[in-house]
């Protein structure tokens, strides 16, 4: 019998008969390709709002005869991770709501999300705190920015065993607060260095003031990073002052940030980390984005025609169920193209925290090899 023909079955029994399936079963459930999600409660209309592009943004749930029994099937391949909500109709009233059902959460800057992982996904273990992994710190500072005639916050991630007497690679990170909140990066930093993965490196966090408009590619976030931040760190770090120790990364518009810098700056950061990044571009007519992305497809549109070689070697990863894929697959061509070494991913996920951290194991060390790797390639 099927779960939903079960679920059926138990309504008309009662509701003892409904609780002995919710206490033999967890919900979502998920059985090869299907997810059968189950609400209960009073309301006129129940909805899964989800963020995977191509889907009706709400999916409607069906009342199991005259219960407070609301439920939903679909199809989710293997390996998928989706974020969700569901909407809940009551009283003329619309909210809103985490699954009730689900203890599994992501959280974001606005808030957190249920998450379903399907089926053979999941979280991986590498993105947790490991009690054997020594740890790093994180030291909040301040940089002069002439550039922006102001100070910027920043964070500096020294590795386990930090020695003033070595030289260190150097990363930077937009939006690097998020990363550190929301896809573990500290946690991941510590393990992939404990396990040799990575070799000790220094990561420095940058969070703008105007995200989205310094992140679209504006010309003097570039000058900042490369004029101001980089040369202040050396400065103050025992950092290898060479563009083959150095890398830049970002998610969104930081991975548009990212790209821009190294491209203005050809040459200065031997290695790029690029995240669902926000890449439109035009071939004719106009784009539907809305204005904040008229400075980035200009952007692309000039990277597209004069590429040039931004840096040696790039990582690209984005989520099959982004409306940014599109954009994604089509930069990776000319980034081989420009003669860098190019690596790129593609994740059944979203535009998501979690979608980007899963990624950071491959693409870190990938630019930046540990000994682990020089010994297995």
């Amino acid at each position: 019998m099927s779960l939903v023909k079960r679920l059926e079955a138990a309504v008309e029994r009662g509701e003892a008969a409904v609780g002995a399936v919710l206490d033999a079963l967890t919900f979502p459930h998920v059985e090869g390709r299907t997810v059968t999600f189950l609400f209960r409660g009073e309301a006129q209309g129940v909805s899964l709002h989800h963020w995977i592009h191509g889907l009706p943004r709400e999916l409607p749930f069906r009342r199991l005869g005259s219960s407070n029994c609301w439920v939903l099937q679909i199809d989710l391949p293997p390996g998928s991770r989706m974020e969700y909500k569901i909407g809940v109709v009551c009283g003329g009233r619309a909210e809103m709501l985490r699954d009730p059902l689900n203890e599994h959460l992501a959280r974001d800057p606005f808030g957190a999300n249920s998450v379903v992982y399907g089926d053979g996904y999941t979280p991986p273990e590498w993105t947790e705190e490991d009690p054997e992994a020594r740890k790093g710190t994180i030291e909040e500072r301040h940089v002069e920015s002439p550039v922006f005639g102001d100070w910027r916050p920043i964070q500096v991630y020294r590795p386990a065993r930090f020695r003033p007497t070595r030289r260190y690679p150097l990363l930077i990170v937009h939006d690097g607060a998020d990363y550190l909140k929301f896809a573990q990066l500290k946690e991941i930093l510590d393990n992939l260095i404990h396990r040799l993965e990575l070799p000790p490196l220094i990561a420095v966090m940058t969070q703008s003031l105007d995200r989205m408009n310094e992140y679209a590619a504006d010309d003097r976030h570039a000058d900042f990073i490369v004029q101001d931040l980089v040369p202040q760190m050396e400065d103050l770090l025992p950092l290898v002052r060479q563009p083959s120790a150095r890398a830049v990364m970002g998610a969104s518009f930081g991975a548009v940030a990212s790209l821009s810098t190294a491209w203005r700056h050809p040459g200065f950061f031997g290695g790029l980390l690029l995240q669902s990044g926000s890449f439109v571009f035009t071939e004719i007519g106009e784009h539907d984005r809305g204005p904040v992305f008229d400075p980035v497809v200009d952007f692309v549109n000039r990277f597209r025609k004069e590429p040039g070689k931004p840096a040696e070697s790039c990582f690209v990863s984005c989520g099959v169920y982004e409306s940014l894929i599109y954009y994604n697959r089509s930069l990776v061509p000319l980034l081989n193209d420009t003669g860098m070494h190019v690596r790129f991913r593609e994740a059944n996920d979203g535009h998501n925290w979690e979608n980007w951290r899963d990624q950071l194991r491959e693409g870190l060390s990938w630019l930046f090899p540990g000994p682990l790797w020089h010994v297995y390639e």
